[in-house]
């Protein structure tokens, strides 16, 4: 089994179309949205949800109302004001502003907190017209994004195992943080998008470095290079000095927008263009790369 990342030093660098383009071109594969803070590959999937769990992770305090005298002795250890006394005198704890430190638990003279773990997410394998799907979503505000990127992965190892799927097709955050990094761990090959930008090349260089610190094989696609050719350069210096390849430049194309309000891939969209045929490429050349 192989697992092939799609990541970008940046948002906005078109890596999730063209991570729907070989979904739609790959066969025999479990496909999964490692971008759980602000996921949208289901934007072009359409996936269809046969299983729904809740992500826990963490804790956080709640007052037993019945319990508190109202002392305010928690509202005084708390360094991130997150306790407030209402009028009745009872301690409330907000859980948005409550950073599970539990000192107001272990402290409270009556012994009137408690510390239930935290929901901080769902989770879902669907059904998708390219095959089974794993994604996510976080609520708002919450952390723990890696570990929630670990289950993921482990999820869709074990469906591509029973499955008899030799793929698995990652769609990645954008940056260097922690759900880059427990989504790059451990994977076969990363394509890295990037664009002619002056902050394209910054980015794209900080995830080359932390693909070299893993030891993880990285290509690099430069979206959009006709746009600025100057700039197109600098980044393909920047990767010759990193020795990584340079294997596909794809042109600016309309398309892409079109494909996304029709909800689809470009190589559904528009299967005769010039944009389809060189990602049919970009795909025959990683296909190559990984069962090599």
């Amino acid at each position: 089994m192989k697992e092939l990342l799609v990541i970008s030093g940046k948002g906005g660098t078109g890596k999730t179309s063209i991570t729907g383009s070989l979904a739609a071109l790959a066969g025999n594969k479990v496909l999964v949205d490692l971008d759980v803070d602000a996921p949208d590959l289901h934007l072009l999937t359409r996936p269809q949800s046969s299983r729904q769990e809740v992500f826990v992770s963490g804790n956080y305090a709640q007052v037993r109302a019945p319990d508190c005298t109202g002392c305010g002795h928690c509202q005084e250890v708390c360094a991130f004001e997150a306790v407030a006394l209402e009028e009745n005198g009872s301690a409330v704890i907000d859980p948005m502003a409550c950073e599970g430190c539990k000192l107001c638990v272990v402290t409270c003279p009556e012994e009137a907190i408690d510390f239930p773990e935290r929901e901080c997410g769902r989770w879902m394998v669907s059904d998708t017209r390219f095959g089974t799907m794993v994604h996510a979503q976080l609520y708002p505000g919450q952390e723990n994004s890696g570990r929630l990127v670990s289950l993921l992965r482990q999820e869709a190892r074990q469906l591509a195992e029973q499955q008899g799927h030799a793929l698995i097709l990652a769609d990645g955050t954008p940056g260097i943080g922690c759900p880059v990094i427990s989504s790059l761990s451990g994977t076969d090959l990363a394509l890295v998008v990037t664009e002619p930008t002056l902050s394209g090349v910054h980015d794209l260089e900080r995830v080359l470095e932390l693909c070299q610190h893993f030891r993880v094989p990285a290509k690099v696609v430069i979206n959009k290079a006709d746009l600025n050719p100057a700039m197109t350069g600098q980044v393909a210096e920047a990767c010759r000095r990193w020795g990584v390849e340079v294997v596909a430049r794809l042109e600016f194309d309309p398309g892409f927008v079109q494909a996304v309000v029709a909800g689809r891939t470009l190589v559904e969209q528009l299967p005769q263009g010039r944009s389809a045929g060189e990602l049919r490429s970009l795909w025959s050349r990683l296909e190559t790369m990984l069962w090599s």
